[in-house]
């Protein structure tokens, strides 16, 4: 499929997923269930016997915050499946990992964490490095390739930029802190940025 209209459609359903946040918003502020997403019940035993232990403001909290926590996982995911792509398409073979294309502090910091993974006996998170670089590392494998992902991004600066403003966003989502409501907007406008970038 052309690069374009992947993007594209990628665009659509990020587009979607911040609309979907908009109108969980609006419900909860009202209190009123709009329908708009699919009701997942979570496991029997954990809203039977755990889940009610948990202050109540703090399990309203978590259902509001769950919502940046998809749309991060999705970017991330989205920017990962894009990086492997570009580079796999430029260097002809999946194994692309170990070649010059990742710097070499990178390969040896993944390299550490999946040893503290096999070392903690707890099943790894994925046979693929990738998955185990952090938002900034993906960001320097991306301008230290420019060569190749030039062609798929308006401008260098602002391509940092935005990562730099969605790293620090990512920061209070990974680590279990509410976003002030001014950085709930600017989460939304960052991402829109991020797909303004590959028009």
């Amino acid at each position: 499929m052309n690069k374009h209209i992947l993007n594209r459609i990628k665009a659509f359903g990020m587009t979607n997923q911040l609309l979907s946040e908009d109108l969980g918003r609006i419900g909860r502020a009202h209190n009123i269930e709009l329908g708009h997403t699919p009701v997942t019940p979570s496991a029997p035993e954990v809203d039977a016997v755990y889940y009610p232990q948990f202050d109540a403001a703090v399990r309203i909290e978590a259902s509001s915050m769950s919502k940046h926590y998809e749309i991060f996982y999705a970017l991330e995911k989205t920017i990962r499946a894009l990086v492997a792509e570009t580079i796999e398409a430029t260097e002809k073979r999946d194994d692309w990992w170990s070649s010059s294309r990742v710097p070499t502090v990178i390969q040896v910091e993944v390299k550490s964490r999946i040893q503290k993974e096999l070392d903690a006996g707890v099943t790894r998170r994925s046979l693929d490095e990738l998955d185990y670089t952090t938002f900034g590392e993906l960001s320097v494998i991306i301008v230290s390739n420019w060569d190749i992902f030039g062609s798929l991004f308006t401008s260098k600066k602002a391509l940092e930029k935005i990562i730099s403003s969605l790293n620090a966003l990512r920061n209070p989502i990974a680590h279990c802190s509410p976003l002030a409501e001014d950085e709930v907007l600017r989460l939304q406008l960052t991402v829109r940025d991020w797909f303004r970038l590959m028009e």
